[in-house]
């Protein structure tokens, strides 16, 4: 069995003058045209690590979007052969990009998107390229972000819904909170009990704004009407489908994220392999006119 080695990267998008353009990068040693990538460091996120590779080699400041095909491909190492995943997501860029050289990436050049074949070394990549080419350009957001570990409810004196993040908990929330700054949210909102409250705390504190309050996403509510959670979600998509329209971010209680997602993605056909959601982790739910494009689940830890 080949040993499994892994990398991130993005598709760096822009439009100009209503032209969709992609940015590759040339890299000396492989003499290739292909998208910023690189490995993740030690215990890091492969999301955080793609994007701070497309910053590193392409000076871009980003905004995350949809998840693409991943990559897989043989490579050699010192320990012999290997298969080599990289994972990507799209990012359009937010600002201009100041590109400087160096000795890993020496050129960046953008390309038209239905051009951009030809530019690409690798077969690999013109398929993730077909993928993003397949997407509407502008996709609402929504982020759906199971609230971090709780003490447990057996060991809690007071009501439910007082219950608090564990010391963990609260660290986990910091972290997520960060890889989810990444697709440039606006709103968090959350479930009434404060574990929920705690753990968007953290999403609104990296983006400067308040949570907002939304019984809705609350178990009990969600049990007695489980398709008033999507209906809210729709309505928070239709919202950002828009290039300056940011993402929003929901903090829900146990049980509310695997209904919502697996009622979404069955009434718009989108095919999704599970819908469990460990503590502290999210789903990115991507909507094109109130429709599920796109659903990619981001563990809380790799």
């Amino acid at each position: 069995m080949w040993k499994k080695t892994r990398a991130a990267g993005g598709l760096l998008w822009r439009e100009r003058d209503g032209v969709v353009e992609v940015a590759l990068v040339h890299r000396p040693k492989h003499q290739d045209w292909s998208f910023p990538k690189g490995k993740p460091r030690e215990g890091e996120h492969p999301l955080a690590a793609a994007c701070r590779e497309v910053t590193e080699e392409t000076g871009a400041r980003a905004r995350v979007g949809v998840r693409l095909p991943s990559v897989t491909y043989q490579v050699l190492t010192s320990d012999g052969a290997a298969e080599k995943v990289v994972d990507y997501w799209a990012m359009r860029v937010e600002s201009e990009v100041t590109f400087l050289p160096g000795t890993e990436v020496d050129d960046l050049r953008w390309e038209a998107l239905d051009q951009v074949d030809h530019a690409l070394t690798y077969q690999g990549d013109r398929d993730v390229a077909a993928a993003f080419a397949a997407l509407p350009r502008d996709l609402g957001t929504v982020l759906l972000l199971q609230h971090a570990a709780a003490e447990p409810a057996d060991a809690w004196d007071g009501p439910d819904v007082t219950r608090p993040l564990t010391a963990a908990g609260e660290a986990d929330a910091a972290r997520i909170a960060s890889l989810l700054a990444g697709f440039g949210p606006i709103r968090a909102i959350s479930a009434t009990a404060r574990r929920c409250v705690q753990t968007a705390t953290s999403v609104a504190d990296a983006i400067g704004a308040e949570v907002e309050s939304d019984g809705v996403f609350d178990a009990d509510s969600h049990a007695r009407s489980p398709e008033v959670a999507s209906e809210r979600i729709r309505e928070l998509a239709k919202g950002g489908e828009s290039a300056s329209a940011g993402a929003v971010v929901i903090c829900c209680e146990d049980g509310v994220i695997p209904d919502t997602v697996a009622l979404l993605a069955d009434t718009d056909g989108l095919e999704v392999p599970t819908v469990a959601t460990a503590k502290g982790a999210a789903w990115t739910l991507s909507f094109a006119r109130g429709t599920l494009a796109a659903a990619d689940y981001l563990p809380p830890d790799f």
